[in-house]
């Protein structure tokens, strides 16, 4: 989680209680134990008045060494602020935060930062981070983990616990497209889409407390959201008839009934009043929702999505870098400016193992926000027109196995579209773009990619330009299932020999390879390593490259993500192109990169030769038939502490042992040693009690 031991929610729900309680007397104290670093000690003398925990003498007060300075005041609020101010800046010692309150009101302010704070007494748990310095979290740290994100997912996450508790026979599908809809109400009611909190606020008017009329409200208003207004029952009721037509298909699948409680209906009210929906980033927040649904990701919600830096090293030198370029070269030029504006409108990409849609939805902002800078230099030279989009979400498609990361997807491109859409308007006052009502989000299919023909999912002539990219899973081939090593056979049988020794992401490659070659089409895909080292190179790119060229390549780097305790693999990014076209060449590392001629398939700029696996020795030297193959059962292997015990015991036996390494010994600094015994070392050995145990448990032929 985000922030040490507790979720973000837990926070909030601990002093949303506190509120709620209305005890002036020991909300200090209820307030100062949400925060676990606080010694309870602290905490409990200070309750009790005992000790010299609180510095201060005057009533109301609660001074703690520096963490706090605080106040109660029925005074004006800002001179009991001030006041108090001006005495703690006389004190040796400052607290940390300054605190001062009416119960109405709150004024705060961090002493380290100057950061201060002003809102609502009933408004504070959604300020809980400003104190978090209290356990050791930094503001500047806490930012970086998108709160706002995990957030919402952590809502969520006990939204889908608490329904499907309470709903233990409905479909995956039917909970998974409710909690889609769902988030889409509460991101249109903060972001202008429907009026402000409409959603939630009808859910508090309409339904009964106990939730058990809610699943009758969801459903009327769902089946509503898909029929034009004019369409409408004349007999409904006012409120639905208020809401927009919404379309996309989003609302076309009748709701599945689901029983609502108490509970449920306050998860769903907490996540429209406590969230701001219109912060949500919807490339971070796809990933977090599909981990909701997810038990074995459902631990690390925060740790699933690609963090932005790392899909721009596989979509800027693949695509963006050029539109880039050729926008800068545009500068002053309508005619140029126009031409580019055209072609990114007609520019198609796909991610073939899209998840939950980050890289086509970073791609699409990217697309966008060229969109705006291209009008906005071409309203700089007089020449400005009625608005045209250029960039649609038709020219995105995916393919994705899992069925509700599908869904994910297509949520988080219109979401994607609206935040453009206001930014689009924010930057050029007579461009307008609505959202509503949805439009197809692309041409999202859920599928397995390996057995779908790409060229029907996304057809494209020869001189079209199309763009793959995207993160595929990787596995090696003991990991695989049984599906995934049929997936394989599928791809590579009758193409490639010994396939079998590929990692799994190689079967993306050969398609993709397939695809681009005698096209304009290119590709890129983060791979792990291994598929740039060792037989896998002579197995795999032999082939390819009698198709496609590298363009690009990132050699070796941790690809990982913003979250904290993040767990990196080293990967490398390739990018591929028909073999034929004429390109300029980059390999990437360390932050910067070098021009070639030629990149080869370990990642180096050097020639084409591939090292094959050979069966004749060099020379003339004897045949080998084995390599290093201990065959004693590990009788003769010790580990470092057995090994010098042995020694320790008999230090005679030091000189007939050898320093033992294997691949995972070496990557993992763990040594061992083998006892190296010929027959006249052993005959001089043979009555030592250990030699003889050891020699006695290996089988001799």
């Amino acid at each position: 989680m985000g922030t040490n031991e507790m979720a973000i929610t837990e926070y909030e729900d601990k002093i949303q209680e506190i509120i709620d309680k209305n005890d002036h007397d020991s909300f200090i104290t209820d307030f100062l134990s949400v925060y676990e670093k606080i010694p309870r000690s602290t905490i409990t003398k200070l309750r009790k008045g005992i000790g010299r925990v609180n510095l201060s003498k005057e009533p109301g007060e609660v001074y703690l060494k520096n963490k706090l300075y605080y106040k109660e005041t029925d005074q004006p609020l800002m001179q009991v602020y001030a006041d108090l101010e001006r005495k703690v800046s006389d004190l040796g010692s400052k607290p940390r935060y300054i605190f001062v309150t009416d119960f109405k009101d709150i004024l705060a302010k961090d002493t380290k930062t100057d950061d201060s704070l002003s809102i609502k007494f009933e408004d504070l748990p959604q300020y809980f981070e400003f104190f978090l310095a209290w356990n050791g979290i930094e503001k500047v740290d806490f930012d970086k983990e998108n709160p706002a994100d995990v957030r919402a997912a952590e809502r969520f996450a006990k939204l889908y616990d608490i329904i499907t508790r309470d709903n233990p026979t409905a479909t995956a599908h039917g909970l998974n497209l409710f909690l889609i809809r769902l988030l889409f109400c509460l991101f249109a009611e903060d972001t202008g889409m429907f009026k402000r909190d409409e959603f939630t606020n009808d859910i508090m008017a309409y339904t009964k407390a106990d939730g058990s009329d809610l699943d009758d409200f969801i459903k009327k208003l769902f089946e509503n959201l898909d029929v034009h207004e004019e369409q409408r029952d004349a007999s409904l009721p006012s409120w639905v008839k208020k809401y927009p037509y919404v379309d996309g298909d989003l609302f076309i699948e009748p709701h599945e009934s689901l029983k609502f409680t108490t509970e449920s209906r306050t998860k769903i009210i907490d996540a429209g009043k406590k969230l701001d929906w219109a912060s949500i980033n919807p490339d971070i927040l796809g990933s977090m929702l599909q981990a909701v649904a997810s038990e074995d990701k459902r631990s690390h919600l925060g740790m699933h999505y690609t963090s932005v830096p790392n899909i721009m090293k596989v979509i800027k030198p693949l695509f963006l870098d050029d539109l880039r370029e050729e926008f800068e070269n545009a500068r002053g030029n309508v005619d140029r400016l126009n031409e580019l504006y055209a072609r990114i409108g007609k520019i198609k990409f796909m991610d073939p193992a899209c998840g939950s849609g980050n890289f086509l939805i970073i791609t699409y902002k990217e697309l966008r926000q060229l969109e705006i800078d291209i009008l906005k230099e071409l309203n700089n030279l007089g020449t400005a027109t009625m608005y045209v989009p250029s960039v649609t979400l038709d020219q995105f498609y995916g393919i994705e196995i899992e069925d509700f990361a599908c869904d994910v997807t297509r949520l988080s491109l219109w979401i994607a579209e609206h935040q453009m859409n206001v930014k689009l308007h924010q930057e050029i006052k007579d461009a307008v773009r609505p959202t509503l009502p949805l439009r197809k989000a692309g041409d999202i299919v859920c599928g397995n990619a390996l057995r779908l023909d790409w060229e029907k999912i996304l057809p494209h002539d020869e001189k079209d330009e199309v763009y793959l990219f995207g993160n595929p899973p990787y596995l090696g081939y003991s990991l695989q299932t049984k599906e995934q090593k049929d997936d394989m056979k599928k791809v590579f049988e009758g193409k490639i020999q010994n396939y079998k020794k590929l990692d799994y992401i190689c079967s993306w490659f050969q398609k993709s390879a397939e695809y681009v070659s005698g096209t304009y089409a290119q590709s890129s895909f983060v791979t792990t390593s291994s598929i740039t080292q060792g037989e896998q190179v002579s197995i795999l790119w032999g082939k390819l490259l009698e198709k496609i060229q590298i363009k690009f390549a990132y050699k070796s780097f941790k690809w990982s993500n913003n979250a904290k305790k993040n767990a990196g693999v080293m990967v490398a990014i390739i990018g591929m192109a028909d073999k034929n076209m004429q390109l300029s060449k980059r390999i990437f590392a360390n932050n910067s990169y070098v021009q070639v001629n030629y990149i080869s398939p370990y990642l180096t700029n050097g020639s084409s030769v591939i090292v094959s696996q050979k069966n004749d020795s060099l020379y003339g030297l004897p045949k080998m038939l084995f390599g290093s193959k201990p065959v004693d059962g590990g009788n003769f292997i010790f580990s470092l502490s057995e090994y010098e015990k042995l020694i320790s015991a008999y230090p005679e036996l030091k000189k007939f042992f050898k320093h033992y390494m294997g691949s995972n010994d070496f990557i993992n600094s763990v040594r061992r040693y083998a006892l190296w015994l010929d027959k006249e070392s052993y005959e001089k050995l043979k009555d030592n009690p250990i030699i003889k145990e050891k020699v006695s448990n290996v089988f001799w032929k």
